[in-house]
């Protein structure tokens, strides 16, 4: 029986970005990050996925400083490597390479108390996929609400 609780979410992805497919990597961390994590201190928001030398690095993830690690602490902005099959890697960054496409954390979680990371390629949205996006949001609420208001 696998339990899993989200720690935290990158809902700007959702807004910003076409998610064309999703995979799930395991994450390096050091103590008082785990610890830190498992605090729900954790943010997603400008995070990105690169691959150098043939692994995966997670950048720009802010990951708070664990109040207990005194001097032992981590540098909370520092690039994390991610733990996927070579396989996996390879068509990844051949499909990050394609024009447009990149690879953005999608929400990190505890698994069976291990770390790991949903991450995502995606390609970027322009500015009326997203107005159509808020439109498409907007008519759905409506009908539910005239829906609701009709059976009453």
């Amino acid at each position: 029986m696998k339990s899993e609780r989200t720690i935290a979410t990158n809902r700007k992805a959702y807004h910003d970005y076409f998610i064309e497919e999703t995979h799930e990597a395991g994450i390096v961390l050091t103590g008082s990050e785990i610890k830190s994590i498992r605090a729900g201190r954790v943010n997603l928001r400008d995070s990105y996925v690169q691959v150098r030398n043939g692994e995966l690095w997670l950048l720009n993830t802010h990951i708070a400083p664990y109040k207990q690690a005194s001097r032992q602490n981590h540098e909370p902005r520092r690039d994390r490597k991610l733990l996927m099959h070579r396989r996996e890697i390879n068509r990844l960054q051949g499909k990050a390479q394609e024009k447009g496409y990149t690879i953005v954390p999608l929400r990190l979680y505890l698994r069976n108390n291990r770390a790991k990371v949903e991450i995502a390629l995606v390609r970027g949205k322009k500015l009326y996929d997203k107005r159509r996006a808020i439109a498409k949001r907007e008519a759905g609420r409506e009908m539910e609400r005239a829906l609701k208001d009709w059976q009453r």
